[in-house]
């Protein structure tokens, strides 16, 4: 014979309550929940250690000794990074970094300190001169840079024009050097208003060279003029081939136009003008920094630029 339970007494604070076999189950659900190990049992687990990393002056406990103490360094001692504390008495014990320390009262594993952070190099002009942010163009001196073209000015520009307007120095067109001791007797050089020239293809036996030899010897300007050049057919060929994805520029036949040749070398168009500064155009937007060009025309415009903003006079060679 089956017996069906379908009540139960339940005893409680108040007394005994008579329930069905329904609002017996749901009182012990009530009352326990479903899961009997659910909620807070485990009240009064240790906490949790958190990682530190140690700094002079923190004031730490070593919980198996019970030695208390302000941080007064770190080391690394046998390969093992340690750290001494020093107590309110003067007394130092060293101990090895880890697990087992009190800050505060709350547990913490030490580290060794945060490793200083790197000071960030300073920024580089594209001429790899350092560069002065926020620095304002200075009033234009009365020197001057004089280089053949467009092309060669827009070069220097995009290299050394942040020197240049910091040093207060103007880089104006010469439109060729044929008739270069006019153009030098037309600035009229002298102390505090020195000429610097830049000259293309300035090789012996060249016309340019002998113009620039007539230029030298023109008193009384010379004392106050620098020419100097690079032995580049053009300020182009001055661009590392690299930078092209050439192993070297190529050499040009004597008769055809050396900028349209190259135009040709590389598959460019070279019919027009517009051709040939559309070319240029993609020549010079390979020039990141001067570490882009050779070194001859680094060296060239370094000089010039020394000369024209110098404090003193001087003879030019």
């Amino acid at each position: 014979m089956s017996v069906r339970v379908v009540s139960a007494h339940v005893r409680t604070r108040r007394g005994v309550l008579a329930l069905t076999l329904s609002e017996c189950q749901s009182y012990w659900v009530n009352r326990y929940g479903s899961d009997v190990l659910s909620g807070d049992w485990r009240r009064g687990r240790r906490p949790t250690s958190t990682p530190h990393a140690v700094s002079i002056g923190d004031v730490v406990e070593e919980v198996e000794t019970g030695w208390c103490g302000a941080v007064t360094r770190t080391e690394k001692s046998g390969g093992v990074h340690v750290v001494v504390l020093e107590d309110r008495h003067g007394r130092t014990r060293t101990f090895p970094l880890g697990p087992g320390f009190l800050i505060d009262g709350a547990p913490v594993i030490l580290t060794p300190p945060a490793a200083p952070a790197r000071p960030a190099a300073p920024a580089r002009t594209a001429s790899g001169s350092v560069a002065v942010p926020g620095l304002r163009a200075r009033v234009a001196r009365g020197s001057r840079i004089l280089v053949e073209g467009k092309h060669d000015a827009e070069l220097v520009e995009k290299v050394w024009g942040d020197d240049l307007r910091i040093e207060g120095v103007v880089v104006e067109m010469l439109d060729g050097v044929d008739d270069l001791a006019a153009a030098i007797a037309d600035f009229g050089p002298e102390p505090g208003r020195r000429l610097g020239i830049l000259v293309d293809h300035l090789v012996p036996g060249t016309k340019e060279w002998r113009v620039v030899e007539e230029a030298r010897s023109l008193r009384p300007y010379n004392a106050h003029t620098l020419i100097l050049g690079h032995p580049y057919v053009d300020v182009w060929q001055s661009v590392r081939p690299e930078r092209l994805g050439l192993s070297a520029w190529p050499e040009i036949p004597r008769g055809t136009p050396w900028k349209a040749g190259i135009c040709r070398h590389l598959g460019w168009p070279h019919e027009t003008v517009a051709d040939i500064g559309i070319a240029w155009q993609r020549i010079l937007s390979t020039v990141r920094t001067y570490a882009d060009l050779e070194p001859t025309l680094l060296a060239s415009i370094e000089e010039l630029i020394d000369f024209v903003t110098a404090p003193h006079t001087g003879a030019a060679s």
